[in-house]
């Protein structure tokens, strides 16, 4: 099968290639051409970013997370009915998990078959970048490096000395430039860039790099390299082990999901499988909303509740409301941002946000990362949705702390193999049917999670019969 696609990578992390795949993925859009847009890696910023441009779901192919099955699987999928398949890579093009480049972007270009092209920052560098990219080329034949994007470029003199060593001496084509660029149109915070959902100029900063692309990329050029990409063999079978069961509508259970300012990092596949199941999906607002609506369950995302913790404070009507489902039984999953808000309060530096009370700790807000990461949990505890002795690969992004208030004992249900967790060796708290945890799950890659949340769901509802 022919699927149009390209890797845009780098040398090293933070060469520019998020802005470039955004600037490529806006600009191809509104030539009026469908871009799929994809991330190699858990990152949920620049694929929120990648949404953005591409106005449709990016979709994250990561091999830690993911077997090369599950992969090709959503890939073929996400990337049916497309003109072209973006897939931004993380890190340098080499970089993983060990020394064979365990869960690296050049592992997931030899899976999907994809050109890459590699950006180079160069940096008070000249014929160097040559024997860096032939380097590159030569680390791994079997890998298509198809050409080189110069980034930070000071100047024609040293723009044309490297065009001319790199297509000289790799036999590859420069198919762009782009100077030292001014301003600051993508803010970073937390190692990432400012999710578009808080940056009130975000169409204003798209339109910024869809202009640096244009004016310093050859546009066709990369879309004919893509749109050489060999075949691939496979097929678009689906990723749920079961076919859904035909549910009538009116016992479809209804499972809630925040989606505001504060918490709106869902990985596409863990709602697609829900509503694959036959759940019915409400969308709710733990700023706006007062109280929630009739639920069999809720899940609640990551996000940064931190910068949002004012307005979800001011809330206390939805809060309360919220705490005492939890105690009647309402079965709720809540990953990282939703641990967050599920405490007693959020502590940021000495201003104190209360939250909602269901879970004894406060969540406290440290300058650096108190877990960043794949993560490998070991379920070790009763809970309404894994089994005892299952094993989770997941992955974690947090800054703040559980600190435990109280005399309200704290029931952890996962042994952390990998990771940091809560403190280094445990993760997961549970009370009643209320799990919360800082590992995000992904549905491609997790059997169990989509269809344990939803039979939880359905138990709820035969429950309130």
């Amino acid at each position: 099968m022919h699927y149009p696609r390209i890797i845009i990578a780098a040398l090293k992390g933070g060469s520019g290639k998020t802005i470039l795949s955004l600037g490529l993925t806006s600009a191809w859009r509104e030539q009026g051409r469908v871009v799929a847009p994809f991330k190699k890696g858990p990152d949920f910023i620049d694929a929120g970013w990648l949404d953005f441009a591409a106005g449709r779901p990016c979709y994250n192919l990561d091999p830690f997370l993911m077997s090369e099955k599950e992969i090709r699987e959503s890939f073929f999928t996400h990337s049916s009915g497309a003109d072209i398949s973006l897939i931004e890579g993380n890190r340098g093009l080499y970089d993983g998990l060990d020394i064979d480049g365990c869960c690296s972007t050049s592992e997931l270009g030899k899976m999907l078959k994809a050109p890459v092209i590699i950006i180079a920052d160069v940096t008070m560098s000249t014929r160097t970048i040559a024997a860096v990219i032939l380097g590159c080329q030569r680390f791994d034949p079997d890998l298509s490096i198809e050409a080189v994007i110069l980034n930070r470029v000071a100047g024609a003199r040293q723009e044309n000395l490297i065009r001319d060593a790199v297509e000289r001496y790799c036999g590859i084509p420069v198919i762009g430039a782009v100077p030292k660029l001014k301003g600051d149109f993508f803010p970073e915070r937390h190692m990432g860039l400012v999710p578009h959902q808080e940056r009130e100029r975000a169409r204003r900063a798209m339109s910024w790099a869809r202009k640096t692309v244009e004016d310093h990329l050859d546009l066709e050029t990369i879309w004919h390299l893509a749109q050489k990409a060999d075949p691939l063999e496979g097929d678009v079978s689906g990723q749920m082990d079961e076919p859904p069961v035909e549910i009538p509508a009116s016992e479809r259970p209804r499972i809630g999901y925040i989606k505001d300012s504060a918490f709106w990092f869902y990985y596409p596949e863990n709602l697609d499988q829900l509503k694959t199941l036959g759940a019915e999906l409400l969308e709710l607002n733990a700023i706006e909303d007062r109280k929630l609506p009739d639920l069999d369950a809720l899940y609640i995302g990551g996000g940064f509740p931190e910068t949002q913790a004012k307005g979800l404070a001011q809330n206390s009507s939805f809060r309360d409301d919220l705490k005492g489902q939890i105690e009647s039984g309402l079965p709720v999953y809540a990953e990282c941002g939703g641990f967050m808000y599920l405490g007693n309060n959020i502590v940021v530096n000495d201003n104190i946000y209360p939250m909602v009370g269901a879970l004894p700790v406060d969540l406290v807000l440290e300058k650096k990362p108190q877990g960043h990461g794949y993560t490998i949990l070991e379920v070790t505890g009763q809970n309404p949705y894994f089994p005892v002795h299952e094993t989770l690969k997941g992955h974690e992004f947090h800054y703040s702390r559980p600190v435990p208030t109280g005399s309200e004992e704290m029931h952890p249900v996962f042994k952390v193999l990998r990771g940091r967790g809560m403190d280094g060796q445990r993760d997961g708290l549970c009370k009643k049917n209320l799990l919360a945890t800082y590992t995000h799950l992904h549905a491609a890659g997790n059997a169990t999670w989509a269809k344990s949340l939803f039979k939880t769901a359905c138990r709820f509802r035969s429950g309130k019969k």
